[in-house]
């Protein structure tokens, strides 16, 4: 019997000269702890910038220096070579792979790395440290592993360990660091999110948790120009990842770029990983503002991204983290990431840096609720500049603007607007009434309207004369404008009428 199933420690003194940071310190302790309580299936959360790469060798090393075979699995057979370079440059050199005839291919190595793909035809290497690369997956080879050998030890890694159903497999969770530590302690970057629209998707079904992917489409589909000019904007010179519902809402991105001047890359599951790199250097030498993809460049990406466009609708806080987490790694000149949030994720999830788990989760209940719908205080929005700031700070952290309080009473979310003969009952925040207040002020100042327009366009659409709110233009949202050309239409049918 080896000495780590003995119950001795998992590690020897620490093998690589290259010293650990204070979380990878604190990650490694946590682990030997609890290997030494007696639990063998244990998963070690290491969000994006903790260096899992850097934590990892630290595992395998110390697993060896007690004689311990070591297997890595990865979830892609495209990460193979990744893997097996990224050892090597840790001083990691006795390594063999289990992949087809892979020129590395050798069994008697003490460091074996497998694809799932490979698990997946039943040919598992002989070790006695099983390592399990982003196993939030939860690939069903590497779930029928766990459940055969239970007393081997299997130490899974993830930046979001938050899948349903990971409680029926893995016995513990071990936080070592939190993003929002990553950040202050500079090896993330800080980040500013703009929400630039707001689309209805409460039509949209749900499935498996999340958003269905023709639903979201629809609607994302028809803020295609709004993305390119909210860009142009913004983010002009920034390099960007934008994130889109489907292939045919990408091509259409990429398109709608195109015609404004912009070029952009387009990536999705097809693409390989000699292509991805292809991209990813023709938007480092600025030949491409960026890269439009679809269900892919959610993890191993380390390029230089500057701005985050989520045109993606979605409900995961895994998917959710993953996709901003692309754009947080540090970069020299780089002072924060640009998040522009056109699904209203921020508004569902809340910031990235405030989803926290300590459990892991079993696979029971309803499905999970988001951070909105569980009532929890939610990003604002704004009124002036539109940045997104945390709940109950009051001045904007950008442009220091500062609401006035207009009475003591706090309005929440979802107060009930009077219902008249002019409209229909509406739901708005005390932020809404004033956001599209502000809209309706930019509009009138744009086509030389008067304040009576606007009072009247405010209770046409609310219920209620304006009160209290400060005339600060702001650029209107296209629901605002569809909803002003649909008044003009109705207004110029009228006439024509009488």
């Amino acid at each position: 019997m080896s000495a780590l199933l003995a119950g001795s420690d998992l590690f020897s003194a620490p093998a690589s000269p290259k010293p650990l940071r204070e979380h990878q310190l604190r990650a490694i302790g946590m682990l030997r702890q609890s290997l030494r309580s007696g639990k063998r299936h244990v998963v070690v959360a290491m969000p994006t910038g903790a260096g899992k790469t850097r934590t990892a060798a630290e595992i395998v090393n110390g697993a060896l220096a007690k004689g311990n075979r070591v297997a890595f699995t990865v979830p892609a057979i495209s990460l193979i070579d990744q893997t097996v370079a990224m050892f090597e440059s840790e001083g990691i050199h006795a390594i063999g792979v289990m992949q087809s005839n892979h020129l590395r291919t050798d069994r008697s190595q003490p460091v074996q790395v497998v694809s799932v793909q490979t698990l997946s035809r039943r040919q598992r290497p002989n070790a006695d440290v099983i390592v399990i690369d982003e196993c939030h997956v939860q690939f069903s080879a590497v779930r029928a592993w766990l459940k055969d050998e239970p007393r081997k030890v299997f130490i899974g890694l993830s930046a979001t360990p938050w899948a349903r159903g990971m409680a029926e497999d893995w016995e513990e969770l071990l936080v070592p660091v939190r993003m929002q530590e990553l950040i202050d302690r500079g090896f993330l970057s800080p980040f500013r999110v703009f929400a630039p629209s707001h689309p209805d998707l409460t039509g949209v079904k749900i499935r498996n948790g999340d958003y269905a992917e023709d639903g979201a489409a629809e609607v994302m589909g028809g803020l295609v120009a709004d993305v390119v000019s909210t860009w142009r904007e913004k983010a002009f010179g920034l390099p960007t990842l934008v994130f889109a519902v489907n292939r045919a809402h990408a091509a259409s991105l990429v398109e709608q770029f195109a015609s404004a001047g912009i070029r952009m890359g387009y990536c999705d599951a097809n693409v390989d990983l000699v292509e991805r790199k292809f991209l990813f250097g023709k938007m480092a030498r600025g030949e491409l503002s960026g890269i439009v993809n679809v269900g892919t460049l959610t993890t191993g990406v380390d390029a230089d991204v500057r701005c985050v466009v989520l045109a993606r609708p979605t409900r995961s806080e895994m998917l959710f983290v993953q996709m901003i987490g692309r754009g947080l790694r540090t970069a020299l000149g780089k002072e924060h990431c640009l998040i522009l949030d056109h699904a209203d994720n921020h508004a569902r999830l809340g910031f990235v840096t405030d989803i926290h788990h300590d459990r892991l989760k079993d696979g029971k209940g309803e499905r999970d609720k988001t951070r909105k719908e569980r009532g929890e205080p939610m990003p604002k929005e704004c009124p002036s500049c539109g940045l997104l700031k945390p709940a109950k700070v009051r001045a904007c952290p950008k442009c220091g603007f500062e609401p006035v309080r207009q009475s003591e009473v706090e309005v929440e979310d979802g107060e009930l607007i009077e219902v008249t003969r002019h409209s229909k009952a509406v739901k708005l925040t005390g932020q809404a009434k004033q956001r599209f207040y502000s809209e309706l002020v930019s509009i009138a100042q744009q086509r030389g309207r008067s304040r009576g327009w606007i009072a009247n366009t405010y209770r046409e659409r609310t219920g209620v004369w304006p009160k209290g709110l400060f005339e600060q233009p702001i650029a209107p949202s296209p629901a605002t404008i569809a909803y002003v050309r649909a008044k003009d239409i109705r207004f110029a049918k009228s006439r024509g009428k009488r």
